[in-house]
């Protein structure tokens, strides 16, 4: 669909110019428009000015590294976040997911690759915005809003990322019911993530230390060897 391909801004934060440079040529064909970034700082600047759709980190930057341009975004916005990492820096990839990235590229990596997972994100954005959702699902103390992309427990406000809340809201609105890693990494990321199922797990630690606690009448369980079950006080287990 043509009409919401046009227009989308991509922010490309990598000490690399040749990156930019192969990108740029990929993301023009598409009619989104690429905003550089050489180091760390002046990625947060155009995250704050120029409002970008997207981010795609480089993890080794000058000055902040992407690590911490992606936890510092995380304090104050959702936005979609891909970390690039070099091939054998699995604990960064790690790191990045458990610090809110949404996905991570590993370097070398051919730019046709990036433009998939960037329209991937996109092509998920764009559903999310169009699916006829019900305004709220309201479980105890637990309130999420997928018309808003907003999440609340007791009341407040709980900053979450799109990834997060469309995990929580998944599981949430089937309750009782298993969902694999591999069932929610295809049906929330939109595509295939290398059989990498730890993203699906940093971002179920991610949501469980935000939002789990002892006062809540419900629960996310992990159902060993399988995936995750959504579990109410009360409610009968299938």
């Amino acid at each position: 669909m043509e009409e919401h391909r046009s227009g989308y801004r991509i922010l490309v934060a990598d000490d690399d110019p040749n990156v930019h440079q192969s990108l740029n040529a990929y993301f023009r064909r598409e009619g989104y428009q690429m905003i550089s970034a050489f180091d760390g700082n002046q990625a947060l600047e155009q995250v704050h000015h120029q409002h970008p759709d997207i981010a795609i980190l480089d993890i080794m930057m000058p000055g902040m590294d992407g690590l911490g341009v992606c936890r510092e975004v995380r304090k104050e916005s959702n936005l979609p976040i891909i970390m690039l990492t070099a091939k054998d820096e699995e604990f960064d990839k790690l790191l990045g997911l458990e610090m809110g990235a949404d996905d991570y590229i590993t370097k070398p990596f051919s730019p046709r690759e990036v433009l998939a997972r960037v329209k991937a994100v996109l092509r998920r954005m764009h559903e999310m915005k169009s699916e006829d959702r019900s305004a709220h699902l309201v479980v105890g103390n637990l309130d999420i809003d997928m018309n808003a992309f907003t999440v609340k427990v007791n009341g407040t406000p709980v900053q979450c990322t799109p990834k997060e809340t469309e995990i929580l809201w998944t599981l949430a609105s089937n309750p009782g019911m298993v969902f694999s890693r591999e069932h929610l990494l295809q049906n929330i990321w939109g595509y295939d993530f290398l059989g990498d199922t730890r993203a699906v797990d940093s971002h179920i630690k991610r949501i469980r230390a935000k939002l789990c606690s002892d006062d809540n009448d419900w629960d996310i369980k992990t159902v060993w060897g399988v995936g995750y079950r959504f579990e109410v006080d009360g409610a009968p287990k299938p």
